[in-house]
């Protein structure tokens, strides 16, 4: 089978590319950048003068981020979606999406695939959000949204958990009680894949087999990041939300990013797990449990 990947060196796109490799497939990594092995597209820019025929394609790039300019996560996120639609539009597309298309403002609890949230709290939620919109036009389409994804590669979760930590503390939002539904990178790998053969249309969810609770998987986190004697301090999420508001304000004067987002509190704050049966039953994934105990790993190789 013959694939191209979107977002090749990224976290995600770079190990949907690897495991089709390691399966035996030919693989089209696209990216924004030149080298061995790539093939150059910009997604705000003109597709290649001849895009390969591919069997399927996985549209992995995304700008990611809590705070920015609306305008870039439009740009890339939203056009580069249906640029890449428009370049394969009879071909089959495998979106990588995201749960922040769910609202932001409830728990989920099992939550179903729903359709988007019409009001976000940032731009890249929203640029997410018409994405995933954008991708299922595609009148050969399956969208994948996935939870907090982490694993070798991981350039967001676990390295902003981490960099939280002062003076022997970690601070976070919520309560250890609240539930999560992760994602291993191994678990959306193998999504994507599937979805390649498979026939399924629509929006799947796709996490780790159950959720864990929040207190358990930060102990474990630093546990293995060697942060056994850390403590942790939870903020009410109420409260975290009025602090956030506070720092994005004071990032809109300042232009600085804000250390605490709304976004961010609305994620960490809230029950956030999904049904699985369409991952499961359409295309035949049993995910695999939620697993830190190579983080430590992944962080000291900058994996």
């Amino acid at each position: 089978m013959k694939i191209a990947v979107t977002g090749a060196t990224g976290f995600i796109g770079g190990a949907i590319a690897a495991a089709a490799q390691a399966q035996g497939w030919d693989v089209v990594r696209f990216a924004r950048r030149h080298g061995p092995g790539l093939t150059y597209w910009d997604l705000m820019g003109l597709p290649p003068g001849q895009m390969p025929a591919v069997d399927a394609v996985i549209h992995a790039a995304a700008h990611v981020a809590d705070w920015g300019a609306a305008r870039m996560f439009y740009r890339t996120n939203v056009l580069g979606t249906r640029a890449v639609a428009e370049a394969y539009p009879t071909t089959r597309l495998v979106h990588i999406s995201s749960s922040s298309v769910y609202p932001w403002w409830e728990p989920c609890t099992n939550r179903g695939e729903e359709d988007v949230a019409v009001r976000h709290l940032n731009a890249y939620a929203s640029s997410k959000a018409l994405a995933d919109v954008e991708a299922r036009r595609h009148r050969n389409a399956v969208v994948l949204r996935p939870h907090g994804v982490y694993g070798p590669g991981d350039r967001t979760l676990l390295p902003r958990l981490i960099s939280n930590v002062r003076h022997g503390r970690l601070l976070t939002v919520g309560h250890a009680g609240i539930r999560h539904q992760l994602t291993n990178v191994e678990n959306l790998t193998e999504a994507a894949l599937a979805a390649c053969q498979s026939d399924a249309r629509g929006a799947i969810n796709v996490a780790d087999a159950e959720p864990v609770e929040l207190g358990t998987v930060l102990r474990q986190a630093l546990a293995v990041t060697g942060h056994e004697g850390v403590g942790i301090s939870y903020i009410p999420e109420p409260a975290a939300m009025a602090l956030a508001g506070i720092s994005e304000a004071v990032a809109l004067a300042s232009g600085r990013a804000p250390r605490l987002t709304r976004y961010a509190v609305s994620q960490l704050g809230k029950d956030r797990t999904y049904r699985l049966d369409r991952l499961r039953e359409e295309l035949g994934i049993e995910p695999i449990s939620t697993t830190l105990s190579d983080a430590g790993k992944w962080l000291e190789h900058g994996a």
